[in-house]
């Protein structure tokens, strides 16, 4: 999988932070950010829920 954070759409609720810690951060801005080394999920599987989560719908999970 593939893990995308659309930086434009994000408004720093930070679900995605709060509900996979181990893929997703924020940045200093508050906006969410995919942690380095985690494009691919790293085998969380709460990756599909935090992005479920999102009120913008801001992050996108794509299938390799």
């Amino acid at each position: 999988m593939t893990i995308h954070v659309d930086k434009e759409r994000c408004v720093g609720a930070g679900m995605c932070a709060l509900t996979a810690p181990g893929v997703f951060t924020q940045d200093d801005d508050g906006l969410s950010e995919v942690l380095p080394g985690r494009q691919d999920g790293g085998g969380d599987p709460l990756v599909r829920e935090a992005a479920r989560t999102c009120p913008v719908q801001a992050i996108s999970v794509e299938e390799r």
